[in-house]
C-alpha cells in the first residue's frame, strides 16, 4: 500500500529512468537537423571523425553518443527508408548501459540494436550480436548490413555450416550476427585449438542478446556440451589388450607385485612394436600406444578380477580396497579402467567423453558489457539481476496498447474446453478475423488441428522446428480468416502485420488453450497481438484438467463449479479465479528459478577452474612463453615425490634399500637408469639433487638433436593438459551426480560438492606435473625439420573434425520445458530445486495455518 502511494507520488524507479532518458532523446533530437543538412560524404566523415576521436581515448562512448545516435538515425532513415522513434532512441541507451530493455512485440527491437552497435563498435572491438536460430541471425544481419556498411563496419554471421577458416574471417568483422549455440561452442572449441591464430573469438568486449528471455533463462537450463571422438581410442584400447595378451612374464617385461610396477624388457618393445606393426614404440605419434600397452600389462597382471574389481550387469566396478565394498560410479584413472574393460571385454565406456563443457550463464559472463531486449522480462527482473547483474528497463511502447486481455475461461473437462475453443475459431473465421491458436505441447497443438479437420477448417499448425519455413507462414497469420495453430515458442522474432480490413474487424484474435507454467511465455501469446498500436483480442481457455490447475487450487474452483450448479459446457469467468492462476505460476517460476541457480552454483565451481586450466592453455600457446622452466619445476616435482614415497625413515638418510627402490621407480617413470655409485651424501637434499642432475644430463643429450623443441614441449604438455581436463571432467560429472544425496547425511551438498572439486582439482595439477615429466622422458624424439612439426599439429587439429556438440539436446530441453507438466511431489522426496533439502521444508514448505485450521491445531505444551 505504503509502496503504491510513494510511485504515484516520486514514480516508481523505472519512470525515473525513462525520465532521465528522455533528457538525452532532446540533446539527440536538438541534433537532427544539423545532421540532416549533410550530406552522404559529410555524414559518413563526421562517423569517422568520432570513431577515431574514441579509439585515441580523446573522447568516452557516452560523450559522443548524441551524435552517434543522430548520425545513425539519419542514415537509417536514408538508407533503409527507417526512422528511429524516440522510443526506439531510450532502447538504444539501454543496451548502451548494459541493461535489458524491455519492449513490446512490433517496437522494431532489430532496429533498436543498430543504435548501441553503431556506438560501441567505434571503440573498434567487434560487436556480437545474439538471436535464438539462424533464419532470424541471417535476416537480420542482411536487413541492417547496408546501414552498417555506410558507416563503415563489415558485418559477417556464424551460422551451422559455416567451416573454421570461413569462422576466422567472420570474426574479424567488426559486428557479427549468430546464435547463442554458435557463440558458445565456437569459445569452447578455440580452447581446444594448437594455435593462438585459429582461434576464432579473440575477445568478449559487447554482446546484444535479442530474445534475452529466452536465451538466458529457457536455454540455461542445458549446458553446452562437446563430446570427442571414440572410434580411434576404443580401437587403440582392443589393440593394446591383443599385444599384452602376447607378451610373456619375465621375457618381455618383469612385474614387481611390491611395488606394482611393470617395466617392459628390450625385447618386449621389439615384439610389442612388431605386434602393433610400428617403428618406434616410443616415437611422438605412437606415446598413446605406449601408454595403453603399460595400461594394458597392468590390467592383465597387477589387476585380478573379484578382489580389485568385479564385473557386474556389463561394467567393471571398482572393489574399494579398505572397505571391500563395490564403488559404483568410481573409475580408474589414466586409461586403467579402459584396459580393465577391455580385458573383461564389455562396454567400453569413453564414447562419449566430455572435452569442454560451459553454461550460457558463464559463457555470457566473459563478455566486459552485455545488454539485452525481449518484448517479456518483468517477470524474471529477479534472475536477471541475480545471476547477470543485467538490470530490466521497460521502454513505453510508440503509440498505447490497444488490446484486450480478456478473463480467463475455465471448463471442467479439457473435452469441454477444447470444444469451446473450436466454436469459438468457427466463429471468427466465418466473419473472417485471423485467428492465432496457442498450445502448449505439440501433442495438445495435434489434437486441436484433428478437432478443426473434423469441422472443415482450413488453418496451419506450427511446431517449433523448422524457423524458416515457420517464419514465413505466421507473417501471414494476420490475414483476413487465417487460423493458425503454434506451440509457443513457434516463429518467436518474426512480427505478424495486418491491414486495415483486418483492424477493422476486431485485429488478430489470440486464444491460449492452456496457461504456460511461466507469465513470461503466456505474456508472449498475447503479444503477437496489437503491435504499433493495431487493435486486437487476447483470451485464455482453461480447464481443471490442464497441468496446472490440477495441481494448484483446481478443488477450490472445482468447488466452486459444483455450487454454482454448472453444467457441461458451461464456464467460469472470474477475476479472482485468473489471479488465482497467476499466483500458482509465481510459484512454479520461484521453483525453476531456484533449480536454475542452483545449477549454476555447482558450475561456477567447474568455471573457476575451467579459467585457470583454459589460461594455462594460452599461456602454452604462445610461442614466447618459456616451457623449459615449466619442465625443471615439475621434474622436481616428480622426483621429490619419488623420494617421499621410497625413503622408509624420514627423519635418517637413505639406505641401500632405499636408493634401489628409487632405481626402479625412475627407472619407470623416466625411463632412465641412474647409477647411485658416486653419491656420497645419503640425506634428502643431496640424493634430490644428485638424481635432478643426471636426470637433466640426460634430457639434453636426448633432445639435442631436435629441432623446434620448445613449440613440440608446449604441443606435447597441451595434449596432456587435455587429456587430464578431459578425465577431471569426467570425475566431476560422477561428483555431482551423487552429491545430492548427502543432503539426507545433514550436509550441505553444495559445501560438499566444492571441499570435493576442490580436492579433485589439487589432485588434477599434480598429476598434469608428473604425466608430462614422464612423457617428456619417454618419447624418443627423430631428428626433425619445422615442417614435421607442422604436420603433426595439423594432424591434431584434424581429430577435431569428429567432435559432436549437443545442439540437439538444447533444443529437446527448450520443447519438453513447453511441455513439461508439472509432477506432484512426495513431500519427503527431495526437492527438485537441487537444494538437497527434503521438499516439505524447502519449496512444498506450508505457511503459518490461518482462518479454520489455526482453531484446529493442537495446543503445544509450555
Amino acid at each position: 500500500m505504503i509502496k503504491t502511494v510513494l510511485g504515484k507520488v516520486v514514480g516508481t524507479k523505472n519512470q525515473r529512468e525513462i525520465k532521465r532518458y528522455q533528457k538525452r532523446v532532446a540533446e539527440i533530437n536538438a541534433l537532427e537537423a544539423k545532421v540532416q543538412a549533410l550530406s552522404d560524404e559529410e555524414l559518413q566523415e563526421h562517423f569517422f571523425d568520432l570513431k577515431k576521436a574514441v579509439q585515441k581515448s580523446e573522447k568516452g562512448l557516452q560523450e559522443v553518443l548524441p551524435l552517434s545516435f543522430a548520425i545513425t538515425r539519419e542514415a537509417s532513415r536514408r538508407i533503409l527508408g527507417m526512422r528511429h522513434f524516440d522510443v526506439q532512441l531510450i532502447g538504444g541507451m539501454v543496451l548502451h548501459e548494459g541493461k535489458i530493455a524491455e519492449m513490446k512485440t512490433g517496437e522494431g527491437k532489430t532496429l533498436v540494436a543498430t543504435l548501441a552497435v553503431a556506438l560501441n563498435a567505434l571503440s573498434g572491438r567487434s560487436v556480437h550480436v545474439v538471436t535464438v536460430n539462424d533464419y532470424l541471425a541471417q535476416r537480420d544481419a542482411t536487413q541492417m548490413q547496408p546501414l552498417y556498411n555506410f558507416l563503415g563496419y563489415s558485418v559477417g554471421v556464424v551460422t551451422g555450416g559455416v567451416g573454421d577458416e570461413e569462422r576466422l574471417e567472420i570474426y574479424a568483422n567488426d559486428i557479427v550476427y549468430g546464435t547463442n549455440n554458435e557463440f558458445g561452442f565456437d569459445y569452447l572449441r578455440d580452447n581446444m585449438k594448437y594455435s593462438l591464430e585459429q582461434k576464432v573469438q579473440k575477445e568478449h568486449a559487447f554482446a546484444i542478446v535479442d530474445e534475452v528471455d529466452s536465451i538466458l533463462i529457457d536455454e540455461a537450463r542445458t549446458p553446452l556440451i562437446i563430446s570427442g571422438p571414440v572410434n580411434k581410442r576404443m580401437e587403440n584400447y582392443e589393440r593394446a589388450d591383443t599385444v599384452a595378451k602376447n607378451m610373456q612374464a619375465e621375457v618381455d617385461f618383469t612385474i614387481d607385485e611390491k611395488n606394482r610396477v611393470i617395466l617392459i624388457t628390450e625385447e618386449g618393445i621389439k615384439k610389442a612394436e612388431e605386434l602393433f606393426g610400428v617403428d618406434n614404440l616410443y616415437s611422438l605419434e605412437n606415446a598413446i600406444l605406449s601408454h595403453h600397452l603399460d595400461q594394458a600389462l597392468k590390467a592383465h597382471y597387477l589387476f585380478a578380477r573379484d578382489k580389485d574389481y568385479v564385473v557386474a550387469n556389463g561394467e567393471v566396478v571398482i572393489v574399494d580396497e579398505f572397505t571391500g565394498r563395490l564403488s559404483e560410479g568410481r573409475r580408474f584413472s589414466e586409461g586403467l579402467h579402459q584396459a580393465l574393460e577391455a580385458k573383461e571385454k564389455v562396454g567400453i565406456k569413453e564414447e562419449s567423453q566430455t572435452l569442454a563443457d560451459i553454461t550460457f550463464q558463464n559463457y555470457f559472463r566473459l563478455y566486459d558489457k552485455l545488454s539485452g531486449m525481449t518484448g517479456t522480462a518483468q517477470t524474471e527482473a529477479t534472475e536477471f539481476l541475480e545471476i547477470y547483474n543485467l538490470e530490466v528497463v521497460s521502454v513505453p511502447t510508440n503509440l498505447p496498447i490497444q488490446r484486450k486481455d480478456l478473463n480467463d475461461l475455465i471448463y471442467k473437462s479439457e473435452s469441454e474446453k477444447f470444444e469451446a475453443v473450436v466454436a469459438k475459431i468457427k466463429e471468427l473465421h466465418a466473419i473472417g478475423q485471423p485467428v492465432l491458436v496457442g498450445t502448449a505441447s505439440i501433442q495438445k497443438s495435434e489434437a486441436l488441428h484433428a478437432l478443426l479437420q473434423k469441422e472443415r477448417i482450413p488453418h496451419t499448425v506450427l511446431n517449433a522446428k523448422q524457423h524458416t519455413k515457420e517464419a514465413e507462414i505466421i507473417k501471414d497469420a494476420g490475414l483476413k480468416g487465417a487460423v493458425t495453430i503454434a506451440t509457443n515458442m513457434a516463429g518467436r522474432g518474426v512480427d505478424i502485420k495486418i491491414s486495415q480490413e483486418i483492424k477493422d474487424l476486431g485485429g488478430l484474435y489470440i486464444i491460449g488453450t492452456e496457461r504456460h507454467e511461466s507469465r513470461r511465455i503466456d505474456n508472449q501469446l498475447r503479444g503477437r497481438s496489437g503491435r504499433q498500436g493495431d487493435p486486437g483480442v487476447s483470451q485464455f481457455y482453461l480447464s481443471l484438467e490442464d497441468g496446472l490447475l490440477r495441481i494448484f487450487g483446481s478443488d477450490r474452483i472445482k468447488g466452486v463449479m459444483e455450487k454454482l450448479g454448472l453444467q457441461d459446457g458451461e464456464y467460469i469467468e472470474s477475476k479472482l479465479v485468473t489471479r488465482s492462476v497467476e499466483n500458482a505460476q509465481k510459484k512454479v517460476e520461484a521453483l525453476h528459478f531456484e533449480s536454475r541457480k542452483h545449477l549454476l552454483e555447482y558450475d561456477d565451481v567447474a568455471n573457476e577452474q575451467r579459467k585457470t586450466v583454459y589460461k594455462f592453455r594460452n599461456e602454452l600457446l604462445d610461442d614466447n612463453y618459456d616451457i623449459s622452466a615449466r619442465i625443471a619445476e615439475n621434474r622436481q616435482y616428480a622426483v621429490a615425490c619419488i623420494l617421499e614415497n621410497n625413503q622408509a625413515f624420514k627423519e635418517q638418510d637413505f639406505s641401500d634399500e632405499d636408493l634401489e627402490n628409487t632405481k626402479r621407480a625412475l627407472q619407470e617413470d623416466f625411463n632412465a637408469t641412474i647409477d647411485f655409485a658416486p653419491l656420497q651424501e645419503r640425506d634428502f637434499v643431496s640424493v634430490e639433487n644428485f638424481i635432478l642432475e643426471a636426470l637433466e644430463a640426460q634430457y639434453a643429450t636426448k633432445m639435442a638433436h631436435v629441432e623446434d623443441l620448445n613449440k613440440i614441449e608446449r604441443v606435447v604438455y597441451l595434449q596432456i593438459l587435455d587429456s587430464a581436463w578431459r578425465e577431471h571432467l569426467y570425475t566431476m560429472d560422477n561428483l555431482k551426480t551423487g552429491i545430492g544425496l548427502r543432503g539426507y547425511n545433514q550436509k550441505d551438498p553444495l559445501v560438499e560438492y566444492k571441499k570435493e572439486s576442490y580436492n579433485l582439482f589439487l589432485e588434477l595439477i599434480d598429476s598434469i606435473k608428473i604425466e608430462a615429466i614422464k612423457t617428456f622422458y619417454k618419447l624418443e624424439l627423430v631428428a626433425n625439420t619445422p615442417e614435421d612439426t607442422d604436420r603433426f599439429l595439423s594432424g591434431l587439429e584434424s581429430d577435431q573434425l569428429e567432435l559432436s556438440f549437443n545442439n540437439r539436446d538444447i533444443e529437446e530441453g527448450l520443447s519438453s520445458w513447453n511441455e513439461a507438466k508439472p509432477k506432484t511431489i512426495a513431500r519427503n522426496n527431495l526437492c527438485p530445486c537441487g537444494s538437497g533439502k527434503k521438499y516439505k521444508n524447502c519449496h512444498g514448505k506450508s505457511g503459518p495455518k490461518k482462518g479454520i485450521f489455526a482453531t484446529n491445531s493442537k495446543p503445544t505444551d509450555a
